[in-house]
């Protein structure tokens, strides 16, 4: 069945329950349905064919791979953790701050959201030292 054409911007983001199920997959690995639903039943109490349906939007968004073994379609990430968060920040970063990485940062520090540790790495990372070894 062909993929159904989505704007980039439905492609490029996910909804909290599709990043829910992503991070399910990112966990477990390869999974049929009734598996990713058995994870999300420990937060989430969701009907098979609910899963199944995301499942399908991810895959049609291109987020996830999948594989027909024994009749179920097995599903994989197509895209890193990494790679989705870094989507979802410059989503936010845009869309919420006006383009502006430092207001985001900003609003973080004044909002008191980041540990002073967490700030020192980040003032580390901004001067080009090696902020893992803190």
């Amino acid at each position: 069945m062909p993929r159904q054409s989505l704007s980039r911007n439905a492609r490029e983001q996910l909804t909290p329950l599709e990043l829910d199920i992503m991070n399910v997959v990112w966990e477990i690995g390869p999974a049929p349905v009734v598996a990713v639903q058995a994870r999300l039943a420990e937060r989430r109490g969701l009907a098979y064919t609910t899963v199944q349906t995301m499942l399908n939007i991810l895959w049609r968004k291109g987020k996830l791979k999948r594989t027909l073994v024994d009749r179920a379609y097995h599903y994989r990430p197509a895209v890193t953790r990494k790679k989705a968060m870094g989507s979802a920040v410059r989503d936010l970063v845009q869309r919420a701050f006006g383009g502006s990485a430092e207001a985001l940062v900003m609003n973080l520090v004044e909002t008191r959201q980041l540990s002073p540790e967490s700030l020192r790495r980040l003032q580390a990372l901004a001067e080009g030292e090696d902020a893992s070894d803190d």
